[in-house]
């Protein structure tokens, strides 16, 4: 079983690329650095791959092959500067997201002591980042899903984010009228667009974190009455969408009067990915 490291990898690939794959190259040097307990760019310096070694990544190449999540496999996610774990009933934080988190980051290190809300946290990714580059911030943060919320908790374990069990429309009472920022990547996927989903997101991640009724608006029309209640006057919101809801999810909080500055903000493929809002003052 034991092999040379460019022939097990060129064969990973192209099992990984009949499958389906997105990234293939990417996927497989991965997966046998995590094999190995090395990085990707280390790998180079890897000729021989032992028998054991071996074994364990063509087992994780075929879990690959058939959709399984990288991340789940390699129990690891990176998002901006901070690692986090995930697995089996929690939402892998996307690299888009990282847009809407660098958002809220610059909105609140503008202040001098800001409250932060991170809604639908997941595996607590934005929080941890915000933690992590804003230490003078306030971090609270809620997730509804037990499992999902058992995740967050490992991830936020040594931070001062005060993470909640509970739902965003009815978390946080105590905080109204008091926050300067709310971010949220809240479920959006229309129920009809099953069929549409990746098979990673659609087949491991919870359901909870993807679909959000008929247009998958339901969520952010909850978020715009709630953030409305928790913001101070002149606080903002974020939050991502589908991009195919650039229009759609601007116009939830554009028509409801109690907004200013409702604009739309494009990933960095030049796709809708996030609206913001301002409570008017």
């Amino acid at each position: 079983m034991a092999g040379q490291r460019r022939e097990l990898v060129t064969q990973a690939v192209a099992q990984l690329a009949e499958a389906g794959v997105a990234s293939p190259e990417h996927d497989a040097a991965e997966l046998l650095a995590h094999v190995l307990g090395t990085t990707r760019s280390r790998l180079v310096l890897v000729d021989e791959v032992g028998d054991d070694a071996a074994r364990q990544f063509a087992d994780l190449v075929a879990r690959r092959a058939v959709r399984e999540p990288l991340q789940h496999l390699t129990g690891t996610a990176y998002f901006r500067h901070v690692e986090l774990q995930v697995g089996p009933g929690v939402f892998v934080p996307r690299p888009e997201t990282e847009l809407l988190a660098g958002w809220a980051i610059e909105q609140a290190g503008a202040l001098e002591a800001p409250v932060v809300l991170d809604l639908c946290t997941g595996s607590g990714a934005i929080a941890k980042a915000i933690a992590d580059e804003l230490p003078h911030a306030r971090v609270h943060a809620v997730e509804l899903d037990p499992d999902a919320h058992a995740w967050a908790e490992r991830n936020l374990a040594g931070t001062d984010v005060e993470l909640r069990l509970g739902d965003l429309a009815t978390a946080f009472d105590d905080l109204a009228g008091t926050v300067d920022v709310i971010v949220c990547n809240p479920p959006y996927i229309p129920l009809e667009a099953w069929e549409s989903v990746a098979a990673e997101a659609r087949d491991h991640d919870p359901h909870l974190a993807l679909f959000s009724g008929a247009d998958g608006l339901d969520a952010i029309r909850v978020l715009e009455a709630r953030a409305a209640l928790l913001l101070r006057s002149g606080g903002v919101v974020g939050a991502e969408h589908a991009d195919a809801q650039g229009e759609a999810a601007p116009a939830v909080f554009a028509a409801t009067g109690r907004w200013t500055d409702v604009r739309d903000h494009r990933d960095l493929a030049d796709r809708p990915r996030f609206v913001t809002a301002r409570l008017a003052r």
